[in-house]
């Protein structure tokens, strides 16, 4: 047997070891149409599939539609790389194969000499997230077999941005005893937290920053924006210490783009009586009153669309890039009812969400267009002069 051979067999046993221990198969348990021959397989990302919601959402999803069609599904929570954990789970045969981590070349390009994994596999669908590296410089697809999905999370940033301006400049009338916010008479500042330097991350960051600067030109000030893009996704105690550098630097809310980072960031909003905006799923109950709102990437939404096209036969008629933006019910901001809670001025908190729900209305209607580096769009802070980067 030849020695590569005998790795494969190694590698295949190792993940099926670790998938069993660790995340367990979904067995047909549905009383639904039975599609019992079919594979589906999810690949998370380095924050797990018990992150704050990125992976968590599509994994749910998935485990879900498993009960109840019978088909098998397979979460992988890679150790010796995303590349090997594609190339198991295609070798095994599994029909579609959602991969959630930001690695995306040996699937579509290939490396080390090798052909692409997509190519070695024809009969397996890959579904990649957050940018588009299957299509070529003339904007043609490379491989049938691999789907993009881009959610114009750009959209719902630019509203918090917006949003944060509003309500930093209205403090004094929305928030009572437990704040101790810095007054916008003394400083006017805003952090961000990234997990990478990606396009997937730096998207968020972008779209905010042109929602304040629209919101502090309306009003005529100026903003400071602070940013770390590294703080990967898995700490939450980096999360608090970053936080509170930038409170310490009179930010009033921290944006935080990092997976369980931001429970840190959030936990020391609690702390120092201050804001935090977070990112993926609601969650706004995680720190009731200190997070401003959260901007929404819901995975479970693409993920039921290409299981039901899988399940349904119809999975060559979607196009390999599908975009959820603001009216698909896969990202937007929160209904903000869990802060409202804690509002003390309703009349001035009105005001600020009828303001807020008009530049929805203006994204939606296509009369706003937010930036979206994830499409190859140019960030220019030239344009966004009421925002000052740090």
């Amino acid at each position: 047997m030849k020695i590569k051979k005998v790795a494969k067999i190694v590698v295949l046993l190792l993940v099926a070891v670790m998938v069993l221990t660790a995340c367990g198969a979904t067995k047909p348990t549905g009383t639904g149409p039975k599609t019992s021959d079919l594979k589906v397989g999810v690949v998370c990302s380095a924050a797990g599939q018990n992150d704050t919601g990125y992976n968590k959402a599509l994994v749910d999803k998935v485990k879900q539609l498993a009960g109840e069609n019978g088909f098998h599904a397979q979460i992988v929570e890679p150790t010796s790389g995303v590349p090997n954990a594609l190339e198991t789970l295609a070798e095994d045969g599994y029909n579609l194969v959602f991969s959630m981590e930001y690695d995306f070349e040996a699937l579509v390009n290939g490396v080390g000499g090798a052909k692409p994994i997509a190519e070695q596999y024809p009969d397996t669908t890959f579904v990649i997230f957050n940018d588009n590296p299957n299509a070529d410089e003339a904007g043609n697809v490379k491989h049938k077999n691999v789907y993009s999905v881009l959610f114009n999370v750009n959209e719902p940033s630019y509203l918090a941005g917006y949003l944060y301006v509003l309500v930093n400049e209205e403090q004094a009338k929305l928030f009572g005893d437990g704040y101790k916010m810095v007054s916008p008479e003394d400083a006017r500042v805003a952090g961000f937290v990234g997990g990478t330097n990606s396009n997937g991350i730096l998207v968020f960051g972008y779209g905010f920053i042109q929602g304040m600067n629209d919101a502090a030109t309306e009003l005529g000030v100026k903003y400071e924006y602070l940013a770390k893009n590294d703080a990967g996704f898995s700490d939450p105690a980096l999360g608090s210490t970053i936080a509170g550098t930038f409170y310490d630097n009179n930010a009033n809310a921290v944006f935080a783009v990092a997976g369980v980072v931001g429970d840190g960031i959030s936990s020391k909003a609690k702390e120092v009586g201050r804001l935090s905006i977070q990112v993926d799923a609601n969650l706004d109950e995680q720190q009731p009153g200190y997070v401003l709102t959260s901007v929404l990437k819901l995975t479970d939404v693409p993920a039921e669309t290409f299981v039901k096209a899988l399940v349904g036969g119809t999975l060559g008629s979607l196009d390999n890039l599908q975009t959820f933006g603001i009216g698909s019910k896969a990202t937007d901001i929160t209904d903000l009812s869990v802060i409202e809670r804690y509002v003390v001025d309703k009349d001035a908190w009105a005001a600020i969400k009828a303001k807020v729900e008009a530049k929805r209305q203006a994204i939606g209607s296509g009369s706003i267009k937010v930036v979206n580096v994830q499409i190859g769009e140019t960030f220019d802070p030239a344009l966004y002069p009421n925002v000052v980067i740090k």
